[in-house]
């Protein structure tokens, strides 16, 4: 048997300013890829184990994922389907695609659609298994081009590898004749917000649970999908999809039942805010309660896992106002700035213009550099392995990265963006997180899972960005209307 397994990963928010070339997807190519990725938490090293396991021949011909950003850039999107469609040219029995499900290119509204319609153009009966994204905005396009179609169940996406292996066991089971897949999907015309998208909490909580409990008998995997409400596409929005061994009906009544348990409690996804300034105070009583642990501080709006800039300073700028100590802030993407205080030196005082280096004009801000005066504590080279529960073993690179002590905040500066998931971003430049009295995080879901587990409490603060929970600044010009929030809707 010959298998080919590729990934190909991006979250597309449209109303980025932050450019996605090919550069920031960081591609490996062929056995580099396979080193990369075997054994990790990932969807691709699910289809590296089974593929081991069945002693199959296996090509993985690119594994290539960007942080969520703009459009990605045609070139870039046209050599990474290339990869993949040569590999599938030169003859195989089924191929293994971890995707996304939220990309957006810029001649394709739909990049993972358009990437399975190329597959199945060229080789019409292949057997397509595809792990998506708990953000996956599900399309016919891909319902159409594919085989099977498996989803995350959490969020923080802490089960990458266990939906990679069920999306892969179905069509494995099809080609040795034991299962004969189905699949139906449907949507909603509904927007949840992110922040009410966490599968520790409800409605989400309760939604994931019947998707598991109709697992069994007919039933071979049920998917929500929660959508990604940041990319301005027609298909944007709450979407489950069902695959049942031979059983059309089946199918169809699980993908139901979870599209009517959304719809019904629609009012718990959306996501309300309090002012920053409030939200700080809210903050320093929590961290006077007896406890340990920091209070994390979410910079919610910024959040560079949702294709934010990660260099707007509104929040830090609230927070040293604020008289808050005890402070390590993750982090401000600002290359500049590496720069500056890398020729400064370890152990000598800088005062710089930090971040605010993009305009996001989507959302009609200019950008607003803060100046800062600090100690340089460290700089490192940016990279370690993830230890935690989220992506498990996969190298990560953050560029060069420095520390920057005001006294009161010890400021995290990268060269690339990275969000915050895993407590060695902080650990890696010399901040021990479970030390401090507060912890600001660019994140809005993601943290928890690393940082939920020594968290004394949660503090969310709406600074400034493009990915703002207020949908009223931001201007769809694509997305199916009526949806809710955005329009008010009865049963």
């Amino acid at each position: 048997m010959r298998l080919v397994a590729a990934m190909v990963k991006h979250e597309t928010n449209t109303f980025s300013p932050v450019p996605t070339p090919l550069e920031r997807f960081n591609p490996s190519f062929g056995n580099a890829a396979h080193s990369a990725y075997k054994g990790t938490n990932t969807p691709l090293g699910g289809y590296i184990g089974q593929a081991e396991a069945l002693g199959a021949e296996l090509s993985v011909p690119v594994a290539a994922e960007a942080w969520p950003s703009g459009k990605v850039d045609h070139q870039a999107f046209e050599r990474l389907c290339d990869a993949v469609l040569e590999s599938v040219q030169r003859g195989c029995d089924a191929v293994l695609l971890d995707l996304h499900g939220a990309m957006v290119a810029e001649r394709h509204d739909d990049g993972e659609g358009e990437l399975l319609r190329r597959i199945r153009q060229l080789k019409p009966g292949i057997p397509i298994a595809v792990a998506l994204d708990f953000h996956t905005n599900l399309t016919q396009l891909m319902v159409d081009n594919c085989t099977a179609i498996v989803g995350y169940k959490t969020y923080p996406h802490v089960d990458m590898r266990e939906a990679g292996e069920q999306a892969g066991r179905i069509v494995l089971d099809m080609l040795a004749g034991r299962t004969k897949p189905v699949m139906r999907w449907g949507n909603r015309p509904m927007i949840p917000h992110i922040m009410r998208q966490a599968t520790d909490d409800e409605p989400m909580k309760s939604l994931i649970a019947t998707a598991k409990r109709l697992e069994q008998g007919k039933v071979l995997a049920a998917t929500v999908f929660a959508g990604f409400p940041h990319a301005d596409i027609h298909d944007a929005g709450l979407s489950a999809v069902v695959i049942a061994d031979g059983d059309a009906d089946a199918a169809e009544a699980a993908t139901q039942e979870l599209l009517d348990q959304a719809w019904r409690d629609r009012a718990g996804f959306v996501y309300r805010g309090e002012p920053i300034d409030q939200a700080i105070a809210r903050a320093k009583t929590e961290a006077a309660k007896p406890g340990a642990g920091p209070v994390i501080l979410l910079d919610h709006c910024d959040n560079c896992g949702s294709g934010g800039t990660q260099d707007d300073m509104t929040a830090i700028a609230a927070v040293l106002r604020s008289g808050l100590e005890d402070v390590a802030a993750f982090s401000v993407a600002d290359p500049e700035a590496v720069q500056l205080l890398i020729d400064a030196g370890v152990g000598r005082r800088a005062t710089i213009q930090l971040g605010g280096k993009r305009d996001m004009p989507s959302i009609g801000v200019k950008g607003k550099p803060l100046q800062v005066s600090g100690v340089v504590r460290a700089i490192t080279d940016g990279e370690f392995v993830i230890r935690g529960p989220m992506y498990t073993g996969v190298r990560v690179g953050m560029g060069r990265t420095t520390v920057l002590d005001t006294g009161a905040v010890e400021i995290v500066v990268t060269e690339r963006n990275h969000e915050p998931w895993d407590l060695g971003c902080l650990r890696n430049v010399g901040i021990e997180p479970t030390a401090k009295r507060f912890v600001l995080l660019k994140s809005r879901v993601h943290w928890r899972a690393g940082y939920k587990p020594i968290a004394k409490a949660v503090v969310d603060l709406s600074g400034q960005g493009v990915t703002t929970s207020d949908y009223s600044i931001l201007r769809f010009d694509k997305l199916r209307r009526p949806i809710y929030p955005l329009d008010q809707m009865a049963d």
